[in-house]
């Protein structure tokens, strides 16, 4: 196995070393980028639209080199592999995370096929000085599905979503290019949330809410989810591209711990100073395609990078604030 970095060094690990995050302009995408960058990369960025891709750079993009494309084009991949020559790729890429993104088509393209290109191109380029790996692909907990007690990486996936199966499709894929030696893992993340997410979900609902007065209509928030600042999700994606995890190989990427929905709410509502009787629980309905599931077992991303999530969720909530100004 391919030494890793020691946690002490894993700041100078991504010092010069190209790298290609493809959904740059994306939530994660975005901070995975800055982080790169931040930490002495060679940054190429990827996002389909130059403006918004320009916006989610912020102050950033005037150091990093980005490219457009539309990574549901057939030999996308293959242009932007050889005009960044990367010694690692981050695809933080996907169609269907927002309840707006339901064309099945998209779907497939962007969470399988071009996760099968990925691996297909990896597998032909030559290795290089770089030794960690060759592509994080980020996953997600919804290729768990409804799975009952623990969640650890060797349960059986059953996705009840299209975005969840198409999810499962990528990671499948990089599990067959690893068991031919293509140094890719998958790194599947929960319920990550921060600075920069997509309107309509949770906690920018929570912000706004705490800047109108206004009611916010939720669900009955029993269900617990592992929620992951987006800086920690984002350090554990770093961490594992540098580490000897094994080709293939598939990493919880969460910190362990569940919460209610109702908990964080009410946290956010403490945290932020506005009224929590606005938060009208009960008044939506839980979802068809929700996810009950015990503790998410977090063993092997310790094992493999010396490291977890630790900032809590009233910090991640107040730094969230205070970044949206």
């Amino acid at each position: 196995m391919r030494s890793r970095p020691a946690p002490a060094t894993i700041d100078l690990a991504y010092r010069r070393v190209p790298t290609l995050v493809l959904g740059a302009s994306g939530f994660i995408g975005a901070w995975t980028a800055r982080a790169l960058l931040a930490r002495g990369a060679d940054v190429t960025a990827v996002g389909r639209d130059p403006a918004r891709l320009a916006a989610a750079m912020g102050s950033a993009a005037s150091q990093v080199r980005t490219l457009t494309a539309d990574l549901g084009r057939p030999g996308a991949v293959a242009e932007l592999m050889a005009a960044a020559a990367p010694a690692i790729t981050f695809n933080l890429a996907g169609y269907g995370v927002d309840r707006s993104e339901r064309d099945p088509h998209l779907m497939d393209a962007l969470n399988a096929r071009l996760v099968a290109d990925l691996c297909e191109r990896l597998a032909a380029a030559p290795g290089g000085d770089w030794r960690g790996l060759s592509l994080v692909h980020a996953g997600s907990a919804l290729e768990y599905g409804r799975i009952e007690g623990p969640l650890d990486e060797a349960v059986e996936p059953r996705p009840v979503s299209d975005y969840g199966r198409t999810k499962l499709a990528g990671t499948r894929h990089v599990q067959q290019a690893g068991a031919t030696g293509v140094r890719a893992v998958v790194s599947r993340l929960f319920t990550v949330y921060g600075p920069g997410e997509h309107a309509g979900r949770l906690l920018p609902s929570l912000l706004d809410t705490a800047r109108t007065g206004a009611p916010l209509a939720l669900t009955s928030g029993r269900q617990r989810r592992d929620f992951t600042y987006v800086a920690d999700a984002v350090e554990g994606l770093l961490r594992l591209g540098a580490s000897g995890a094994r080709p293939g190989e598939v990493v919880n990427v969460a910190t362990g711990r569940l919460t209610p929905v109702r908990e964080f709410a009410e946290t956010a509502a403490r945290v932020i100073r506005f009224d929590p009787g606005l938060l009208a629980f009960g008044t939506r309905p839980d979802l068809d395609d929700e996810m009950w599931h015990g503790d998410v077992d977090v063993s092997r991303l310790r094992r493999l990078t010396s490291w977890s999530p630790a900032t809590s969720i009233a910090d991640g909530i107040r730094q969230s604030w205070e970044a949206a100004g």
